[in-house]
């Protein structure tokens, strides 16, 4: 049926597609949308420092 290189080479390739399986579960579900999460929040700081520095400007 099969040699033990092909036996082994079989557990390597099961091994390497486990882990890019879980690798990508991974990054779907926690990693991507903290990165999105974070983007959204500091670009919505900087429209509002925006915001404050024109009403600032505007009372001086």
């Amino acid at each position: 049926m099969f040699d033990f290189d092909q036996y082994l080479g079989f557990l390597a390739f099961l091994t390497i597609l486990t882990i890019g399986f879980w690798l990508m579960i991974f990054l779907i579900t926690f990693v991507i949308p903290y990165w999105i999460g974070g983007a959204l929040i500091e670009r919505l700081k900087e429209m509002k420092a925006e915001r404050k520095a024109k009403r600032e400007a505007l009372a001086q």
